[in-house]
């Protein structure tokens, strides 16, 4: 890696599918002993891989009991739907949580975009722009309820002492609508794709944060690799502005490619 070095965040998405709670459990408090920065699963209903009615757990029950187990790493959706719960809801929901924690929730949402998810809970999913303009509309809503929650989330110090907010992460692609929510509303971007993909998204949102006038600076860049092929390129990624390397594990969760990514990343 080339230029000023800059240390980069190492997570892991326990996938909740195919497992037991044990397992998940025994998972999350490895990985926050070994000093992972920060841990995630995602907010679906059902297994994402085969077979298709096999075990699966709720998101934010599981990050509640994330919350109490752990003590390090930050912990956090990888993402919410929008679509699943009430916008004033989910703020108050990842509140509750952050003070479980002790102020480590990281708040990930989305448009959504599990047809059976929706179908089979009863939630109405809508055409690609119709789920674009519920998030919009959701953003404003959650951040407006975490400043009207009491107690409201777990106060944070960032650069300098300076207070900030409970973090929103939005994983997002979508270059007309997408990048420029996650522009204007959010603290964290999340995407995945191959280095010279999300290389070009991370660009994109630069021209969108320009356009409304944010510090570049202001938004963590993230990637999501669940390919196993690609954590060895996870340089790459780093050489292109992504400060947060995060690795979805499947069971049985071993943490040997996890240990290795973080050593050799801070190496």
């Amino acid at each position: 890696m080339s230029g000023v070095r800059v240390r980069v965040r190492v997570g892991v998405q326990l996938w909740p599918q195919h497992c037991t709670l044990d397992a998940l459990r025994a998972a999350w408090r490895e990985a926050d002993a070994m000093g992972v920065d920060s841990l995630w699963v995602w907010d679906h209903f059902f297994p994402l891989t085969p077979p298709a009615d096999g075990a699966h757990f709720e998101c934010w029950s599981l990050l509640a009991a994330m919350a109490a187990d752990t003590s390090h790493a930050t912990i956090g959706s990888l993402v919410s739907s929008v679509s699943y719960r009430n916008p004033d809801l989910l703020a108050d929901i990842a509140r509750t949580a952050d003070h479980v924690s002790g102020g480590r929730v990281v708040l990930g949402v989305g448009a959504g975009w599990s047809e059976r998810d929706h179908v089979e809970y009863g939630f109405p999913m809508g055409a690609p722009r119709e789920r674009q303009r519920r998030l919009a509309d959701a953003l404003p809503r959650i951040r407006a309820r975490l400043d009207r929650l009491a107690p409201p989330p777990v106060p944070r110090t960032g650069a300098g002492g300076a207070s900030t907010r409970l973090p929103i992460l939005m994983g997002s692609g979508g270059e007309r609508v997408g990048l420029r929510l996650v522009a204007r509303h959010a603290d964290v971007w999340n995407w995945f794709g191959d280095p010279g993909a999300w290389a070009a998204k991370s660009r994109v949102l630069d021209e969108w944060c320009d356009r409304l006038e944010r510090p570049r600076g202001a938004i963590e860049r993230s990637v999501l690799i669940n390919d196993p092929g690609f954590a060895v390129r996870a340089e790459e990624y780093v050489e292109a502005g992504c400060t947060h390397v995060i690795l979805g594990l499947a069971a049985p969760f071993d943490m040997a490619p996890v240990r290795a990514l973080r050593d050799r990343l801070r190496s």
